[in-house]
């Protein structure tokens, strides 16, 4: 059974807007409010070739644009996502518009996967990065695949602690880290690499906004325009595009031991 799903791109930021998802067999409207560390590596593609051909029977490939929003926070589940490529970011938001990113989302994980397990409401919004290519799952056929195929269940169940392990973690050195200098430091040290070190320096994908890293680590926009500056200014990084070169990795962990 093949099944689509049309995700909106967010075209501009606002208070309220509609947003609709189709589904072969049901149809689901909603209103989205939008207000305002990557994980560690999540696939359910290293399974056995015939429980890998049941997930692909009950999925649908999609293209999504860069800011499309593939669920938002309150929202009732309705699957999951399995990126294959690009990247989303995973946030949370206040009644007074204020938003947190908790992460990101990284090619191989499974997005929503939380929510669509316990049946209750996303506690996240989702959001593309950039361009996405993801298979979609409805959760009643995924749900039904999971009680016929242990070994699927139990990598789900992995999943899940993993996610657990690496939102902890998140929230520790958010807590713990003493300054937004230590905090930018340890967000680009663990950033995932880009490309292969060239010449000791470590190169890392950064595709997100002062603002969107401000919201990552607890911080503002301000204040992460002018450590950035700092940085550069002190020879620790280099700014190409999209990509942070790291020039002095020591200079970078010398600011965690504080």
């Amino acid at each position: 059974m093949t099944y689509r799903l049309r995700v909106v791109p967010k075209k501009k930021r606002r208070r309220k807007r509609e947003g609709l998802i189709t589904a072969t067999g049901y149809r689901s409207e909603f209103r989205e409010i939008w207000l305002g560390r990557p994980v560690v590596e999540q696939r359910l593609f290293n399974l056995p070739s015939q429980v890998h051909a049941g997930i692909d029977a009950i999925s649908s490939a999609g293209m999504y644009p860069k800011g499309a929003i593939l669920f938002v926070e309150g929202q009732n589940p309705l699957g999951v996502f399995v990126l294959r490529s690009g990247r989303v970011k995973l946030s949370v938001n206040s009644a007074d518009g204020k938003s947190v990113i908790l992460r990101r989302g990284e090619p191989g994980e499974v997005v929503g996967l939380p929510a669509a397990i316990s049946g209750k409401p996303n506690e996240l919004t989702a959001e593309a990065l950039e361009s996405l290519h993801c298979n979609f799952i409805p959760r009643e056929p995924f749900l039904r695949f999971l009680r016929r195929h242990a070994e699927a269940a139990l990598r789900v169940a992995e999943i899940l602690s993993e996610t657990y392990q690496a939102t902890l973690h998140q929230v520790r050195y958010l807590g713990l880290s003493a300054s937004t200098a230590e905090k930018l430091a340890r967000f680009l040290l663990e950033s995932p690499p880009a490309r292969l070190p060239s010449n000791g320096h470590m190169i890392r994908a950064l595709p997100l906004t002062h603002r969107e890293i401000a919201e990552m680590i607890g911080s503002s926009r301000e204040t992460v325009t002018r450590v950035f500056a700092r940085f550069k200014r002190e020879n620790l990084v280099r700014v190409r595009g999209s990509e942070i070169c790291i020039v002095n990795p020591a200079g970078l962990e010398k600011l965690l031991m504080g």
